[in-house]
């Protein structure tokens, strides 16, 4: 016995945290496929990847005599961890796959937990609906490790000998995108200074103002509904065209926060005040390589982009603002805020803080401050770069990819997902206080409609 416990690997900080049970997160990802799934052949397929090696993926979940939280390894069952289901998910057959899908995965994201007598990942075949559902509890790594993880067992559609080709940054272009100076290291410091200081009155007690979209204590526990917005990244680009040096981030927020704004019109019985500040909690990469990660690298400690939750958190405030006549101005306004928040140090300092309050504090302390940042801010976005071409798995083809995550004190958790030339957002709200999140989705969509028509001229000319 003592000879085995020599042998377990402790968890990450992060990971202890995501045990807890107010923090406690199941990362989900759905792929839906082209054809019948071959429940033998996805099965080889699972059996044979790297992911059915990987030392996460077999080992349980252990606790030593004092409570802390280890690994170990043990042999792993295909057969545990593999679900089919062949009966539809609703009974009305009018339901289409995609509703049937996310009303499944709603109800999963509130009361259902990984069991730990297994490794704490299970694949869903949601037969009916040609899905693949994957469920791995957020301990075992965080939203990058995992995709990139994901996608190395799959393999693209027009060459089947060769893995996806991961998006993001290249390194010239990273190598260029700040120069440094005297004044911008003031402006480093300064910023840096400010938003820390953010984080620490947010745990305190600074709350945003209760609008029709704001979560708090105790909200992680209600009901859910999942809703979908899909976007073209040719009409995000056009978009980003239109502002000098934006980004794809950039766009996304500006139509977050037209969106919300847009959706706030409808809900609010009473007028809003313009520029009321609505706070998002976002998590940042925080590994050399941004976007997907070389799963060689990841696993191969001496690379520098180790596995596991290697990421910093962000406090990302958007503004109200009723309707415009030129909605390229909320892009422009998402721009300013993001370039400050790209200037500081605001990722790194949240992760090595979550990391000192851990060593010193212990999980529960560290969990009471993460929950109360989440109780006080508004909503929970990620964004993450998926393959830029069609990919297969077990020789399906993969017409759509959407991640999501369990519930949160937020009454919006969104998670984006591009591939292959489309970006899905699933926008995971608690129903009693977002009954209609389709909505919401049509306004988030709209807005990146109406910004593309805006963009257009000024592209043009």
């Amino acid at each position: 016995m003592e000879d085995t416990e020599e042998r377990d690997e402790p968890l990450t900080p992060a990971g202890r945290l995501f045990l807890q049970p107010q923090m406690d997160q199941v990362i989900s990802a759905a792929l839906a496929v082209e054809f019948p799934i071959d429940v033998d052949t996805f099965k080889a397929e699972v059996e044979s990847s790297i992911m059915f090696k990987h030392p996460r993926f077999c080992s349980l979940l252990v606790r030593d005599s004092s409570g802390r939280e280890h690994w170990r390894r043990t042999s792993v069952d295909i057969d545990n961890h593999l679900i089919v289901r062949h009966q539809p998910l609703a009974d009305d057959p009018s339901t289409s796959d995609e509703d049937a899908v996310n009303d499944f995965i709603a109800d999963l994201a509130v009361s259902s937990p990984l069991p730990t007598d297994k490794p704490m990942w299970e694949i869903h075949l949601l037969m009916a609906h040609r899905t693949l559902y994957f469920r791995v509890h957020h301990a075992l790594g965080d939203g990058i490790s995992l995709m990139s993880l994901l996608l190395s067992c799959c393999r693209r559609a027009n060459d089947p000998a060769q893995m996806p080709t991961p998006g993001g940054v290249s390194a010239a272009a990273r190598s260029q995108r700040k120069k440094w100076s005297a004044w911008t290291l003031l402006l480093v410091v300064w910023y840096t200074l400010v938003y820390v200081m953010e984080f620490v009155l947010r745990a305190a007690w600074w709350r945003d103002r209760t609008t029709a979209v704001s979560g708090g204590a105790g909200v992680e526990l209600w009901p859910r509904k999942l809703a979908t917005a899909r976007f073209r990244l040719d009409d995000m680009k056009i978009v980003k065209r239109a502002v000098a040096n934006a980004t794809i981030n950039d766009v996304l927020f500006g139509v977050i926060t037209c969106g919300l704004s847009r959706y706030l019109d409808i809900r609010s019985p009473k007028a809003l005040p313009e520029g009321l500040r609505i706070t998002g909690v976002a998590m940042v990469n925080l590994r050399p390589q941004s976007g997907l990660q070389d799963m060689s690298k990841l696993m191969n400690s001496d690379s520098g982009m180790r596995w596991g939750n290697k990421f910093g958190m962000l406090l990302l405030p958007i503004y109200y603002h009723k309707s415009s006549s030129d909605p390229i101005q909320f892009v422009k306004r998402a721009k300013a805020m993001i370039d400050k928040k790209k200037l500081s140090l605001e990722g790194p300092f949240s992760y090595a803080i979550g990391n000192l309050v851990m060593s010193l504090f212990g999980p529960k302390i560290a969990c009471y401050l993460n929950y109360q940042i989440v109780c006080n801010t508004s909503f929970t976005i990620s964004n993450v770069v998926g393959p830029v071409e069609e990919i297969t798995a077990a020789g399906n083809p993969v017409k759509r990819i959407r991640v999501t995550s369990s519930s949160l004190p937020h009454a919006i958790t969104m998670h984006m997902v591009s591939y292959a030339g489309m970006a899905e957002l699933q926008i995971l709200v608690a129903k009693d206080i977002i009954p209609d999140p389709k909505t919401l989705a049509n306004c988030f969509e709209d807005a990146l409609l109406q910004m593309k028509e805006a963009a257009e001229p000024a592209t043009k000319s």
